[in-house]
């Protein structure tokens, strides 16, 4: 566990991130919300159908943004979906828009008093964003993040193997400097 700045802090585990207690998971969703492989079908098995439910009244979601519904029957309250980028070749926006993914999902965060989360490695798996880049991303827009607002008290990355979680252990390293 890094603490970024007086009761904020970041870790990262290897797990499944269904099992987390926090208040929020963030789901790595598709356009449409309605469930899919992979993060998204996990956080939807585990959830039941109060997640789905909702998630039809979202009318989809946006690459880049972020929308919230009821954690349905998880150990979190709430689930953040956000919509990860397809990776093409890096020049697409590709960056931005992962690097919005996490920023969203924290502001969504904080309009919902919501303290701390679990986050999986977005676009990391069919969507075939490489591992270091998008540790790199995820672990700077979530450290900048904790340093302008006091209202998140703790990130967590929840990933899925060791090589994931060897990843984006070094890149936490890198972007804290600890």
């Amino acid at each position: 566990m890094v603490c970024i700045g007086g009761n904020r802090c970041m870790e990262t585990v290897q797990g499944d991130i269904t099992l987390q207690k926090v208040d929020a998971l963030v789901n790595a969703a598709n356009t449409s919300l309605l469930g899919g492989g992979g993060v998204d079908g996990a956080i939807h098995r585990a959830g039941g159908p109060a997640i789905l439910e909702e998630c039809r009244a979202l009318n989809g979601c946006e690459t880049g943004d972020a929308k919230i519904t009821t954690g349905g029957n998880l150990f979190a309250s709430y689930v953040i979906h956000t919509v990860g980028p397809v990776y093409e070749d890096g020049k697409q926006g590709e960056p931005e828009l992962l690097a919005s993914c996490y920023r969203r999902s924290l502001e969504v965060a904080v309009e919902n008093h919501i303290q701390t989360l679990a986050f999986p490695a977005i676009s990391c798996g069919v969507y075939g964003y490489p591992l270091e880049e998008a540790a790199q991303i995820a672990l700077e827009e979530c450290v900048a993040f904790l340093k302008a607002s006091t209202a998140i008290r703790l990130v967590r990355f929840v990933l899925f193997n060791e090589t994931i979680h060897r990843v984006f252990q070094n890149a936490l390293s890198q972007v804290t400097g600890c």
